[in-house]
């Protein structure tokens, strides 16, 4: 019975498709063949589209389902923890993507997390600023104001403020609650190619092509302080957690550690062969992992750091304590440049992105690579981690924006 009922209700389903397409010869055949007197019910309007529909839906879940579960066998026969044994703080990022967010129209040079909404921030050649919400994967919004390639993208602590900076030379500070630029800052003589806020948020730090780094006052607009001393264009500027050093790295293969009070070069790290693109600092809970990394029984006792991480085109990562300006290891594992690092927030892992189209996670303590995420079709430029949800968004010359889930 239950298979006559399925049958007779298919037939109504295709009744009402053959009727809302318009083909009538067809359905008077199809009345006549499966005995179907009458018109059909309004309960079988567009039943077959929502079945069909739900049918992919479904395809796409079982697909989904069977990666994870391949991947876990993979964990398994690995002996590595399961789901149940790791705690937040061990979590990385799994495929498949959760989302695939596409709308730029050049390649992608930057992503990062909102420090307190579930957004996204990327920005890209096309000379665009692009918001996305990483929970629902929707687009929100597109900031535009520069006239080249932005490079590079940061919030403040509060997430009220975003500062973009272009290859236009230019320095842009929006207010994030209306999506506004409120101020344009000039002094650059060349591509500014990264930016980022001091801790307090009263400052900008701005590196560039034309070999300095730039400190602005973000009341007046007003820059307060060059640091000179990179011999090639400077890539990449972050500061520490109290705001009291800055770390650089540069096309000349070295990175260099300033005091921002007296403008000074502490430290200038050479190790790396070839430009040195991306720099992260590490926090507080990755000192014991990098401690057993750089041997803990070292005679000068526990290392309390700073310490830094720099990801270079020699394809290599490298660990660095700025105490006595050591690379305390080297990372290998990516078959072209390194373009994107960061610290996972529990401390046991470094993340990477690379030219080699892949997201490694590293494991700090064994030094070596403990996963490999085939993540873009074409170079892979940056990469974020959020500081309090499992999430890693990634971002591509292919032109799209990755939100991968951690577990």
């Amino acid at each position: 019975m239950p298979y006559i009922l399925y049958r007779f209700v298919i037939n109504k389903a295709i009744a009402d498709y053959l009727a809302s397409s318009g083909y009538m010869e067809a359905l008077e055949c199809l009345k006549k063949e499966a005995d179907m007197p009458g018109e059909i019910d309004k309960k079988y309007v567009g039943l077959l589209e929502k079945k069909w529909t739900s049918v992919i839906r479904l395809q796409k879940k079982v697909m989904d389902l069977e990666t994870k579960l391949a991947e876990a066998e993979k964990e398994y026969i690995a002996g590595a923890p399961t789901r149940e044994k790791r705690s937040p703080s061990e979590w990385i990022p799994r495929p498949p993507e959760r989302y695939t967010l596409t709308g730029h129209r050049a390649p992608v040079t930057r992503v990062i997390f909102h420090p307190i909404f579930s957004l996204i921030v990327s920005s890209s050649e096309d000379a665009t600023i692009k918001v996305w919400d990483y929970e629902t994967g929707d687009y929100e919004k597109t900031l535009k104001g520069h006239t080249d390639s932005v490079q590079d993208i940061a919030f403040d602590h509060t997430g009220k403020w975003l500062v973009s900076c272009s290859a236009d030379m230019s320095i842009k500070l929006w207010d994030f609650q209306v999506y506004e630029c409120v101020k344009t800052m000039h002094g650059h003589d060349h591509n500014v190619s990264s930016v980022t806020f001091m801790p307090s948020g009263d400052h900008l730090l701005s590196c560039s092509r034309d070999k300095t780094i730039k400190m602005w006052e973000v009341a007046t607009g007003y820059c307060v302080k060059t640091f000179t001393g990179h011999r090639e264009w400077v890539r990449m500027v972050r500061t520490n957690q109290d705001g009291s050093l800055i770390a650089s790295c540069s096309n000349d293969q070295t990175l260099r550690v300033w005091v921002v009070s007296t403008k000074e070069c502490k430290l200038e790290l050479r190790e790396h062969d070839h430009v040195v693109e991306c720099i992260a600092w590490a926090p507080e809970s990755a000192t014991s992992a990098i401690n057993e990394a750089a041997g803990a029984d070292n005679k000068r006792g526990i290392r309390t750091g700073p310490f830094l991480v720099s990801g270079s085109r020699d394809k290599t990562l490298k660990v660095w304590d700025i105490s006595t300006g050591l690379c305390l290891f080297t990372m290998v594992g990516h078959d072209n440049w390194v373009r994107g690092v960061k610290f996972h927030p529990g401390g046991k892992y470094i993340v990477s992105a690379s030219d080699d189209k892949t997201l490694r996670v590293w494991d700090i303590k064994n030094k070596r690579c403990s996963k490999t995420l085939d993540a873009h079709t074409h170079f892979c430029t940056s990469l974020d981690f959020h500081r309090n949800s499992p999430y890693v968004v990634t971002g591509s010359v292919d032109q799209s924006v990755k939100v991968w889930e951690c577990r």
